[in-house]
């Protein structure tokens, strides 16, 4: 198969800093079309850069600005036939304030343990994982 088949995006496990001490939240969005909990992520446009995407994704779906850290493992799946990379890193959120749109109805910040449950692919919750590993190793 060759490279162009191949559909390539990008995303961030994006998180903040909780209230409790010692505590962080994670961001999940909701996109109505698929009625489905996930990582904010999207497709690279042409010539563009997977983290460039990854930051203008979570901007796009979340408003909000965000500072990427590590990358994460990557995602791989099909999709109508096609296969599908996503990287993701993760992010720390640094301010903005989301609006609702077509493409994402619902932002949630949740513990760590929460997100991973809500999430509606598996293939998304071993980022939850990776991440807490990333800040604890950072």
């Amino acid at each position: 198969m060759s490279d162009e088949t191949v559909i390539r995006a990008a995303g961030c496990v994006l998180w903040r800093r909780a209230p409790v001490p010692g505590g962080l939240e994670v961001a999940l969005v909701h996109r109505p079309k698929y009625d489905d909990w996930s990582h904010p992520k999207g497709k690279l446009k042409r010539g563009e850069e997977a983290l460039t995407a990854a930051v203008r994704e979570v901007a796009e779906e979340t408003g909000t600005d965000c500072r990427p850290g590590p990358e994460l493992p990557a995602t791989h799946y099909e999709v109508n036939g096609r296969p599908k990379e996503v990287r993701y890193w993760a992010a720390e959120a640094r301010g903005g304030r989301f609006v609702p749109n077509d493409e994402v109805d619902r932002v949630v910040w949740l513990p760590p343990a929460e997100a991973r449950g809500l999430l509606t692919q598996d293939r998304d919750r071993p980022l939850v994982d990776a991440l807490m590993e990333a800040l604890h190793t950072a």
